[in-house]
């Protein structure tokens, strides 16, 4: 199976990041391809909502979506892996995730897998309330199977998210596809 990992931190070498290599480490472990995608470096512009593309691409936009959505399209999993910014994705990955818009009829007719990888300095259960909401709505919509997520609570920084459980629960994630 081949897995897209849309990482959407700007901080290549955080949290995010290793909860990241965890989940392609123990998907890898299973014998599956994976690939990792660092949206906050991509040159990707917002949704314009012109609807040209009419929900099935072309985009008006000619920017790093074309390759991203060759690469999405070329997935048989999607997992979407954002740090928390005021209990929601990170922009950058929103941005992304807008721009699904052009490819929405062959991302729905794929039925791809996804799963959901998150962290948060914040530990309150109801940190990822709102995220999760978001996911689940997404999923729902293009009619995808959610494998999983990781939410990791307390994963403010690269030490805080090494001594939880979190990186251990990415990779058992990635290893039971």
């Amino acid at each position: 199976m081949k897995t897209v990992i849309l990482q959407g931190s700007p901080n290549a070498d955080g949290s995010m990041a290793m909860l990241c290599e965890a989940f392609a480490s123990g998907a890898r472990s299973a014998g599956h391809e994976v690939s990792r995608v660092d949206v906050a470096q991509a040159d990707v512009a917002p949704c314009t909502g012109c609807v040209a593309c009419g929900y099935e691409g072309p985009c008006a936009q000619h920017d790093g979506m074309d390759a991203l959505r060759r690469e999405i399209l070329s997935a048989d999993m999607l997992v979407l892996a954002t740090p928390l910014y005021y209990y929601g994705m990170s922009a950058q990955l929103k941005i992304v995730v807008d721009r699904f818009c052009s490819a929405n009829g062959s991302i729905t007719a794929k039925r791809m897998k996804c799963a959901l990888l998150a962290v948060a300095w914040n530990a309150d259960g109801w940190t990822f309330d709102a995220l999760e909401a978001h996911y689940r709505t997404l999923v729902r919509y293009l009619h995808m199977e959610d494998v999983g997520m990781v939410l990791g609570y307390g994963c403010g920084t690269p030490g805080m998210t090494q001594r939880t459980r979190y990186p251990q629960a990415a990779y058992d994630l990635g290893a039971s596809l």
